[in-house]
């Protein structure tokens, strides 16, 4: 029973919620009790990956209609079996157009948003606030990186470019948040007090079990050693 007692005592006292933008930083890449990511990583991921959707579909579908439209145009002269091997012929000209123009607007999409939604949340959890500026700054990051190849007029486009996406783009997305009542950095701030004060109580509630369970086996050595004194 010593031994057990003994064990429970080394429990620790529940880690506060970060106090530092380095300490919130970290903690989105870390996962929870439930292995879970932070909501806003994940969000990160599912708007790369819608991002990159959209972008297919943005320079997949003109391209497949344009790939098709020449085809048709261009094999006026060709024999077919059939209207069926034409029309085939045809759609297959234009899927090989919708993938090849597709996955080069694809990943490009879907990288700017990753990055400027990582850029945008970094500096939200850092500063451990949403404001417009996080936006316009991770716009504005974002746009010169992708325009920088092209060397300084291309950074500067880049960089009026993506301040100009990500004002209105930030302005949408905070109106979204206030009209569910809370930002997402709101949100996770009270989840995060919200869970330490139910593990704080937990602790307590553990440590004064603890405390009693040992002064009760205290008090019973000590009963037991006055019983076997008396009876020397």
């Amino acid at each position: 029973m010593a031994e057990g007692l003994g064990a429970g005592r080394t429990f620790s006292r529940p880690t506060p919620p970060p106090q530092t933008g380095w300490e919130r930083l970290s903690e989105l890449w870390r996962r929870d009790e439930l292995q879970r990511y932070p909501e806003e990583t994940v969000n990160i991921i599912k708007s790369a990956f819608t991002g990159g959707l959209v972008g297919w579909l943005y320079g997949g579908l003109p391209a497949f209609r344009q790939a098709r439209r020449a085809f048709i145009e261009g094999s006026q002269g060709e024999v077919f079996q059939n209207r069926a091997d034409a029309v085939q012929s045809a759609h297959r000209a234009g899927l090989r157009s919708f993938i090849r123009y597709g996955w080069r607007w694809s990943w490009r999409v879907g990288t700017f948003v990753a990055i400027f939604n990582m850029v945008s949340t970094g500096l939200s959890v850092y500063r451990d606030k949403t404001t417009i500026s996080n936006f316009a700054s991770a716009g504005a990051f974002t746009g010169a990186l992708f325009r920088m190849h092209l060397g300084l007029p291309g950074l500067a486009g880049g960089f009026l470019f993506g301040t100009a996406f990500g004002i209105p783009a930030g302005g949408l997305l905070m109106i979204a948040q206030k009209l569910a009542g809370e930002t997402l950095q709101e949100k996770r701030n009270r989840e995060r007090r919200e869970q330490y004060e139910q593990k704080l109580a937990e602790w307590q509630s553990r440590l004064s079990v603890t405390e009693d369970l040992g002064k009760m086996e205290s008090d019973a050595r000590g009963q037991s050693q006055t019983e076997n004194s008396r009876g020397i």
